[in-house]
């Protein structure tokens, strides 16, 4: 990778704006790490290849199956986590450290992104992501034109999650291949099983309060952001990065990171909350007001609820039974009136300045400092 050409992009680049006409974690990442992205997607590319021509060699269907899962994966999405994950490892190494070897390493992380976002699809019962049909939604679409028998949603919905387990196993086997020395990659698993963990505590911890709202509060929906996303978006991808750099866990590197981590990743997950009800569909690629329709216990309709008065609460309690563009436009204006929606842009802007100041602890390659800090504010800004 030409990590003079990025380091020079990063220097230029400035803090991208709210209300930008562009999405800037595109232009964020574009710019400081063009190179990088297009790195990880070859080295996806290349080993997806072989992974499904292998499993092709097992029936032809499964060769399908398998383009189904490496089609996922190749489908478009920003790289957030292996670009967290090189800043990390760039900020301890520094410019001049070999990519290669590595590269695998920060690759997988796309791979476990794409089993989260498979089962979350499942889970939430979402019709599209990134504007196309989820892959449940594919899969049944395809049990139906192909004549077969049985239930299709119920065919859709195995097939995804045997995809999503799929990606998994193909994760661990990508970062097998990343060429560190072996204590050193123990290190590594240690923390990328961690970052497993978490994430699917935090996914419990979803599903959870969407089925209990009633007993739900703010402290616990942002309990859920810190571990459904902070951690395996932003926190751990950086710690992970760090551990392959070879950085000691009570390093006071790693104390930095993990403030700065938990601060991004808790913005980028309020600015969702926030996307979910008010995104533009042609930018987020999926329908505004879902939330809503859900009744998703997001620390937006936690803090509307609590500030809302008798009758915007009563009109409140519709969330998740909504239906109808009028009727969610319509909840989607109370949650404003209660001015939720300016709480959580404060607490977003909070989140942006601790991560600030946790860089300003932290000793590190000034590239890395000074793409971290575009990154920080991009993930709190972006329109997608």
């Amino acid at each position: 990778m030409a990590n003079d050409a990025v380091a020079g992009n990063a220097l230029r680049v400035a803090p991208a704006q709210p209300g930008a006409t562009d999405d800037p974690v595109h232009g964020v990442l574009a710019a400081f790490a063009r190179d990088l992205v297009d790195d990880v997607d070859g080295t996806l590319s290349a080993f997806l290849a072989r992974e499904v021509d292998t499993l092709t060699e097992i029936d032809a269907a499964m060769g399908g199956f398998a383009a189904t899962a490496r089609d996922c994966v190749l489908a478009g999405g920003k790289r957030v986590r292996p670009t967290f994950a090189y800043w990390g490892w760039r900020g301890v190494v520094g410019g001049d450290a070999p990519l290669p070897t590595v590269l695998p390493a920060l690759a997988a992380l796309e791979l476990l992104h794409t089993f989260a976002l498979v089962h979350d699809d499942v889970m939430d019962a979402s019709d599209t992501r990134r504007g196309l049909p989820t892959v449940h939604r594919a899969a049944a679409a395809r049990h139906v034109t192909a004549g077969h028998t049985g239930d299709p949603g119920r065919f859709g919905e195995s097939v995804a999650v045997l995809i999503g387990d799929l990606c998994l196993v193909w994760a661990d086997r990508l970062l097998a291949h990343a060429t560190v020395p072996p204590a050193r990659m123990l290190e590594v698993r240690r923390c990328y099983d961690q970052m497993r963990v978490e994430t699917i505590a935090g996914q419990y911890l979803d599903v959870l309060g969407e089925n209990d709202a009633a007993n739900w509060s703010v402290d616990r929906a942002l309990r859920v952001a810190r571990y459904k996303t902070a951690s395996y978006t932003v926190q751990r991808p950086l710690l992970f990065g760090a551990c392959l750099a070879g950085t000691e866990p009570d390093a006071p590197l790693i104390a930095a990171y993990t403030r700065y981590g938990l601060a991004v990743g808790e913005a980028f997950q309020l600015r969702d909350d926030l996307l979910g009800v008010y995104g533009d569909p042609a930018a987020t690629g999926k329908p505004a007001g879902d939330d809503l329709r859900t009744g998703k216990p997001t620390v937006l309709l936690m803090l509307a609820r609590q500030l809302a008065t008798g009758g915007q609460r009563r009109a409140l309690e519709r969330a998740g039974t909504a239906v109808g563009i009028r009727e969610v436009a319509r909840l989607a204006d109370i949650v404003a009136d209660t001015g939720a929606v300016g709480r959580v842009e404060r607490m977003i802007s909070d989140r942006v300045t601790d991560a600030l100041a946790a860089l300003e602890t932290a000793s590190i390659d000034e590239t890395a400092r000074t793409a971290l800090t575009g990154l920080a504010t991009a993930a709190a800004t972006r329109r997608a």
